[in-house]
């Protein structure tokens, strides 16, 4: 289980990302995994492919906030959607609100 140090270094990372993007572009949950401070990867054990479970647990989280629209094949999932019902890859963007993408 991460630390709240790790969710709060990667919630950090996929924002920042995330506000790179105009809507409707995407983002890939790796770019996060990817764009994570090398002291971050130390402690997560290696590599970026370590981090990816974080990071799309954490962007679940988002969508249920409604900060983020979770697409697969280009279609934005249902907010029901869980990730234990996800099988392959993920696109996230910031929901569009009032005209304008953002973090709440």
């Amino acid at each position: 289980m991460a630390s709240d140090l790790d969710q709060e270094i990667v919630k950090s990372t996929l924002d920042r990302i995330l506000q790179q993007r105009e809507h409707p572009k995407t983002i890939c949950p790796s770019e996060v995994a990817r764009g994570l401070p090398s002291e971050e990867m130390r402690k997560l054990n290696d590599g970026w492919r370590d981090a990816m479970p974080l990071v799309r647990e954490i962007l679940f989280e988002m969508k249920d906030n409604a900060e983020v629209e979770i697409l697969q094949k280009g279609q934005v999932l249902p907010m029901e959607t869980r990730l234990e019902d996800i099988r392959g890859p993920i696109r996230a963007r910031l929901v569009l609100q009032n005209g304008s993408a953002a973090i709440q």
